[in-house]
C-alpha cells in the first residue's frame, strides 16, 4: 500500500511516511506504530525507551567530534485526526490511509484525513536518525501520544527524562514560517439529564440534517468564516421554536478540535405544523447558503422521516432552555490579539454536541494566547449552562507557549532559511495547541521553535500536503541539526 510515496524526494522521509500511512494510528490507538518504531530502532542499534504514559523516545549518540554539542530533541506526535467523508466505510483502527499524488503537486488521501499532521514531522525525525552522512550532536526523537484528543502525551510526559537543550517541534503547517509561541487551551465538558415526555397523539417526528460543510482545524481555521454545523443547526432549531418543536435527539461533530461538518436532530411537533417546518427549513437553507457563499458552499439542510419510532422528546420547557443555552454559547473568534496583529487571541469551538434519551453532552475547546482568558471563557460556559442545571467541568487544560524572540535557536533558523531558501522566514505565534507550552513547563531550560511543511485542511478529509514544501522542510531541518552541532554543512545539506 502507498508504494508511490517512495518515488518522492526526499526518499528517506517519504519512506517513513509510508510506514505511518500503512499503520493505523488514531488517538488512543498508537500502540502498533510504537511497536513498529521500536523494532526499527532495534534493527539500527538505536536506544529506545518509554515513559509511564507510553511516550516513545529514540536516541542516537553524537557523531564523533560533536559530543560536546548541545543535545537536540526532535519532537512530533504519532496520532492523527480520524475524519472521513460521509458514506465512507474506512475504519481508522484497522485500515491504512490511501494516499494519492495530484497533478497539482499536492498529496491527499482518498475519503479521509491524510495524517500529514503530524506524520510528516514524525517521518522527518526518523529520517534524521537514520542519516549516516549527517554530522550532529546527541539526538533524541520524542514521539508523544494522544495529542489530537487531549494533549495527553505531553501533559503526562515524564519530568527529568529528556536530556537535550534545544527542541525542534515539527508540527507546524506553513512554509516560510517559524513559530515561537502558541495558544493554550482547555476542554469544557457540559452534561445534564433533562426531563422528557411522551409524544402527544397529534405529534409527529421529523429528522433534520445539516451536512456538506468543509470542516477544518478548530484553531488555525477558526477565523476563516467556515461554517460550524453545531452553531448553524442550533440556529435552525431556534428559528423553528414558533412551530412548537421539541428536541428528541441531537448529534453533531465528532472531535472537539475539528470544526464540525455535520449535525443531525430529531424533532417532535404538531402534525399540522409539518408543512410550515418544511417551508421554514427551505428558507433557512437559502439564508445560510447565502451567508456562507464563497467560503463554505456545500451546506445542505434537509428534512426527512426518522429511521426509528420516536416515543419521547424533551419537555417543551427543557427543549426551549437547551436550545437557548446552545444559541447563546460562545462559538468562534472571541478576541483578536492586540499584541500580535492578525492572530486570534481567544476562541471557542462547539466541537461535539449530543442528546439521547434526555442525556445532554457537550465538549467545547477553548483556546487563548492568555491562560487567564482561557479560564474566563470556560467559566462563562459554566455560568451559562448552570442556568439549565447542567454540570460543567474543565479538563485537559494546557498552558500557552510564551515567545522568546531573542532566542539563539531562532536566530540560527532564520539565518539558514535565508541561506538555503533565499528569503526571510515569517516569525509567528499560532492560535493552535502545539505541545511546546506543556513541554516548556516541564523543561523550562529548553529553547524551542516549531516549523514544518505546507499542510492545508488539517483535521478534515480535505487535508493535503504540498510535496515541494516537504523537500524545503527537510533541507532546513537537516541543515539546522548540523548547524547546531557546530560543524560546517555537508554537501548533501547544502544541496
Amino acid at each position: 500500500m502507498n508504494e508511490h510515496l517512495e518515488r518522492l524526494e526526499p526518499q528517506p522521509l517519504w519512506r517513513h511516511f509510508r510506514t505511518l500511512c500503512n499503520t493505523p494510528r488514531p488517538s488512543g490507538h498508537e500502540a502498533a506504530l510504537v511497536a513498529t518504531l521500536e523494532r526499527w530502532a532495534d534493527a539500527r542499534g538505536l536506544a529506545h525507551d518509554r515513559d509511564a504514559f507510553g511516550n516513545l523516545r529514540l536516541r542516537k549518540p553524537a557523531t564523533p567530534g560533536c559530543e560536546a554539542a548541545p543535545g537536540v530533541i526532535l519532537q512530533a506526535h504519532l496520532d492523527m485526526v480520524p475524519q472521513a467523508n460521509a458514506g465512507s466505510a474506512h475504519d481508522f483502527t484497522r485500515d491504512p490511509i490511501r494516499t494519492r499524488i495530484g497533478d497539482d503537486g499536492w498529496l491527499r488521501a482518498t475519503d479521509t484525513t491524510l495524517g500529514a499532521d503530524n506524520g510528516l514531522g514524525a517521518a522527518a525525525a526518523l529520517a534524521i536518525l537514520e542519516d549516516e552522512s549527517l554530522a550532529h550532536g546527541p539526538l533524541e526523537a520524542l514521539f508523544t501520544l494522544e495529542e489530537e484528543t487531549s494533549m495527553g502525551g505531553a501533559l503526562n510526559l515524564a519530568e527529568g527524562w529528556l536530556a537535550g537543550q534545544r527542541l525542534l517541534n515539527l508540527d507546524s503547517e506553513d512554509r516560510g514560517e517559524v513559530y515561537i509561541g502558541c495558544a493554550g487551551g482547555a476542554d469544557v465538558v457540559v452534561e445534564v439529564q433533562l426531563p422528557t415526555a411522551s409524544l402527544a397523539e397529534d405529534e409527529v417526528a421529523l429528522r433534520l440534517s445539516l451536512t456538506g460543510l468543509r470542516g477544518g482545524h478548530s484553531g488555525m481555521d477558526i477565523h476563516k468564516g467556515l461554517g460550524n454545523a453545531n452553531r448553524l443547526l442550533v440556529r435552525v432549531l431556534r428559528a423553528l421554536e414558533g412551530c412548537e418543536v421539541r428536541l428528541v435527539d441531537y448529534q453533531g461533530g465528532t472531535l472537539r478540535n475539528a470544526l464540525p461538518r455535520e449535525a443531525f436532530a430529531t424533532l417532535a411537533l404538531p402534525a399540522d405544523r409539518r408543512e410550515a417546518v418544511g417551508e421554514r427549513v427551505a428558507a433557512l437553507e437559502a439564508e445560510l447558503r447565502a451567508e456562507l457563499a464563497g467560503v463554505d458552499d456545500g451546506l445542505a439542510l434537509a428534512v426527512s422521516a426518522p429511521e426509528a419510532t420516536v416515543g419521547e422528546a424533551l419537555t417543551a420547557q427543557a427543549s426551549h432552555l437547551l436550545v437557548a443555552a446552545l444559541h447563546a454559547a460562545p462559538c468562534g473568534v472571541e478576541r483578536m490579539s492586540s499584541e500580535v496583529p492578525g492572530v486570534v487571541e481567544t476562541s471557542n469551538n462547539l466541537g461535539v454536541v449530543g442528546l439521547e434519551a434526555g442525556r445532554f453532552h457537550l465538549c467545547a475547546l477553548v483556546r487563548s494566547l492568555r491562560d487567564s482568558a482561557t479560564a474566563d471563557l470556560a467559566d462563562r460556559f459554566a455560568a451559562l449552562f448552570d442556568l439549565i442545571g447542567a454540570r460543567v467541568r474543565v479538563e485537559n487544560a494546557y498552558p500557552g507557549w510564551t515567545p522568546r524572540p531573542d532566542s539563539e535557536l531562532l536566530a540560527r533558523f532564520c539565518r539558514l532559511h535565508r541561506e538555503r531558501l533565499g528569503s526571510e522566514p515569517a516569525v509567528k505565534v499560532i492560535h493552535a495547541g502545539l505541545e511546546c507550552g506543556i513541554l516548556g513547563g516541564k523543561y523550562p531550560h529548553l529553547e524551542m521553535i516549531s516549523f514544518g511543511p505546507l499542510i492545508r485542511g488539517a483535521h478534515s478529509p480535505d487535508e493535503r500536503a504540498e510535496i515541494a514544501s516537504v523537500g524545503e522542510f527537510w533541507t532546513l531541518l537537516r541543515a539546522l541539526v548540523e548547524d547546531l552541532a557546530g560543524t560546517e554543512p555537508s554537501a548533501q545539506a547544502r544541496g
